[in-house]
């Protein structure tokens, strides 16, 4: 038998195969034109076919099979699969199309043609606007349905197609037919893609997943049995007919878990799912279902926030069913998925379950049919409360419920966080709590916990509640906890305080009294001695500028500034002649003159300042914009003198504190402090760096300077260092 012979053979045997799958439904005036476009498109491909050897026929029949096997569409569509790619306006026109099959088989031959023109290498087609030429160019919406079917062949012959074919098809797959497959509810197709998808563009992760699925199946298997055993005891127990099925999830699904949650293959919770399918009437469908579900729930624990429930609000392609996650043996998690056989009919095939029936029905109901097709594909938002993943317990509830790491169930409000989860569990737990682990994930103690997140805690022992963990903190046992763990911690840091302030009064001969800690608590405007005494103990407020304090009040009330203090003003003044007006000049040449530079805001040559008059403590400078200065310049007037900087010795220099702040980039510590002691030659008394999760750092840089030009200059530069976003000069004592 020759090779023509052997291929006639061959392509007889296809469509003997094809009018099989056609003979449930296929009406006796479809048969003759079923048989004419198979004649025609034999007819126009056999040139092609004789000359190259390529079988083009085959690939017809083959997206013909899929169209009315896989995706149940009706003998008009079978006749369109047939013509798809048989005009090309010489051998054959659309109108002989038309001519021969009838004006709707000639509308979606065009469409189809559309389709294809369409470059999608040079569009974006993962674009809104690329959706919308896609379903403008489509009079019928059957051309989609049809190329859909073509795509899933070109898929699953992949290694046969051009290399430049292979890349577009790739795109088009994965941002325009697994969408419409997921939304039109041909979830076989969808998966089946899926994983074509995969294998074709990421091939390692694809090997490497199937790899392990393959190792693990025996043991799956076993799994699987074992956690069925009890459920099926029991629906039988309370007379449900019903069927368990056992299944891995799709390697593509497994591949979006580990990308999503960064884990690998074995951090997977639900490897596989269990689908539940019973026997029951229209009218205790859902009912029954719900009880099944009250079944698996009472011997595995579930998971609230993996609730699925369409069964009360179908998807909009029809689908129906009840999904959960539980806990099954071992800890491992299980999808577990409910159903009645309609719905499984349904779930199978989505709203292609019934199509064939409506295609050949009557012009009224084939064209509802159509528009709907056409308004799921359209708009997508109709999947909107899919792609939240949003369940009926989310919706409606204000509680959310948390596992611990042994999978009992804890109970807290929404919005409730790590620290709140940490003292519900214990309060030495949530005093010492440091971060934790969700879902394998570490985060910080402030991170907002979902419904169904599993949560380990970590400890420190040298975390110690804070003050401001009740700004972000929910529930009223952490903040009573909180509140009263940090008043034991203050009173005991508050002893220690009394006791340092005590020893240092002691030491300056001055009598600790009431009389004293009144005034103190006056001065730093405390509601209470233990305030002060804890502001002293954690350094907030420094001895030294309380027995200031103490002296500056004891002699404001022993002696009025009168001529005393003016002789001490007028004999330090020197007039500066060329400016017509008295001032101070600082400059360390000067003779018995007993001036201080404010530590409270370190002034530097250059810098906006005046002077003020201490008693027999001689003249401190101040900045203008010192934070003590508005009370000085208001309150005591009189004391205050004006001051010059008179240029002084090069090599004098003065202390100042810069903060500077961006993003923490590998280097840029190094760039800054050689910007700062190499390039400007200026000394680093100290350095402190604080680099946060979020990515950025803030740093704390106390120098010596010459002036506030020498200190604008450097400003300048360290702005200049790629990542640095902020460089400003602090306005108090660091």
């Amino acid at each position: 038998m020759s090779n023509a012979e052997l291929n006639n053979k061959r392509v007889r045997e296809i469509y003997r195969e094809l009018l099989e799958i056609c003979k449930p439904f296929i009406k006796k005036n479809e048969v003759l034109q079923l048989r004419k476009a198979f004649e025609l498109a034999l007819q126009f491909h056999r040139p092609h076919w004789e000359e190259t050897g390529e079988d083009y026929i085959y690939h017809s029949l083959e997206v013909a099979k899929i169209a009315l096997k896989e995706i149940n569409l009706g003998i008009p569509s079978v006749v369109c699969a047939l013509l798809h790619n048989v005009v090309d306006n010489q051998t054959i026109k659309i109108g002989d199309v038309k001519e021969q099959f009838g004006n709707e088989i000639a509308v979606i031959v065009t469409g189809y043609i559309k389709l294809s023109d369409i470059q999608t290498e040079k569009i974006s087609v993962h674009s809104e606007n690329f959706r919308k030429l896609y379903l403008s160019l489509v009079k019928d919406i059957r051309v989609i349905l049809i190329k859909l079917a073509h795509r899933l062949l070109d898929m699953r012959n992949f290694n046969y197609l051009p290399e430049a074919k292979q890349k577009r098809f790739l795109l088009e797959v994965n941002h325009i037919y697994i969408p419409i497959a997921h939304r039109l509810g041909l979830y076989n197709i969808k998966t089946e893609l899926e994983d074509l998808w995969l294998k074709h563009s990421i091939p390692v992760k694809y090997t490497s997943i199937e790899k392990k699925l393959k190792e693990s199946r025996t043991k799956q298997k076993a799994y699987i049995q074992d956690f069925v055993n009890p459920i099926q005891r029991e629906l039988i127990k309370q007379g449900f007919d019903a069927e368990i099925k056992g299944r891995p999830k799709s390697i593509h699904s497994i591949w979006h878990k580990m990308k999503k949650q960064n884990v690998e293959f074995e951090e997977v919770y639900d490897l596989f799912a269990i689908r539940i399918i019973i026997e029951s009437s229209k009218k205790n469908e859902k009912a029954d279902c719900w009880r099944v579900y009250s079944i698996v729930t009472d011997i595995y624990k579930p998971n609230p926030q993996r609730l699925r429930d369409w069964i009360s609000s179908p998807k909009a392609s029809g689908y129906e069913s009840l999904h959960t996650t539980v806990v099954g043996p071992n800890g491992k998690w299980v999808e577990v998925q409910i159903r009645s056989l309609k719905m499984d009919e349904i779930a199978e095939q989505g709203l292609a379950a019934h199509w064939r029936y409506k295609e050949d029905g009557a012009k009224k109901d084939q064209e509802a049919w159509m528009s709907r097709i056409r308004e799921v594909i359209e708009n997508p938002e109709l999947e909107a409360l899919d792609k939240q993943d949003v369940s009926k317990i989310e919706l409606y509830s204000d509680k959310i419920f948390i596992f611990t790491p042994d999978g009992d169930l804890k109970k807290l409000p929404k919005g409730a966080t790590i620290l709140d989860f940490a003292y519900e569990i214990h309060t030495s737990v949530g005093d010492m709590c440091n971060g934790a682990r969700v879902n394998n994930k570490i985060v910080p103690i402030r991170y907002v916990l979902q419904n169904g997140d599993k949560v380990e805690i970590i400890t420190s022992k040298n975390q110690k509640p804070k003050l401001d963990w009740l700004n972000f903190v929910i529930t009223n046992k952490a903040k009573s906890k909180i509140k009263r763990s940090i008043k034991e911690e203050k009173y005991q840091e508050a002893e220690m305080g009394k006791e340092m302030l005590r020893r240092k009064l002691r030491n300056r001969k001055i009598q600790f009294n009431d009389a004293i800690i009144d005034k103190l608590i006056k001065q730093y405007k405390l509601k209470s001695s233990v305030d002060l005494y804890y502001l002293i103990a954690i350094e907030k407020i420094d001895l030294t500028d309380i027995k200031k304090t103490i002296s500056d009040t004891a002699d404001e009330s022993a002696k009025p500034a009168g001529k005393e203090q003016e002789a001490v003003v007028n004999k330090e003044i020197r007039t500066d002649k060329e400016q017509g007006k008295d001032f101070m000049l600082i400059d360390d040449s000067i003779d018995n003159l007993d001036y201080d530079l404010a530590k409270c805001c370190n002034p530097i040559s250059g810098d906006a300042v005046f002077g003020f008059v201490t008693i027999g403590k001689g003249i401190t400078i101040h900045r203008i914009n010192c934070p003590n200065a508005r009370q000085l310049l208001s309150k005591y007037q009189y004391r205050v003198i004006d001051v010059k900087w008179r240029k002084t010795d090069e090599r004098k220099t003065y202390l100042t504190t810069l903060h500077v702040s961006g993003d923490d980039e590998v280097g840029i510590l190094n760039n800054i402090t050689q910007v700062i002691s190499n390039d400007f030659k200026v000394n680093m008394v100290s350095l402190n760096v604080d680099s946060r999760k979020d990515g950025k750092f803030k740093g704390r840089f106390k120098i010596s300077v010459k002036d506030t030009d020498h200190l604008e200059k450097l400003i300048y530069k360290i702005l200049k260092v790629k990542g640095v976003k902020k460089a400003i000069r602090s306005e108090t004592e660091e």
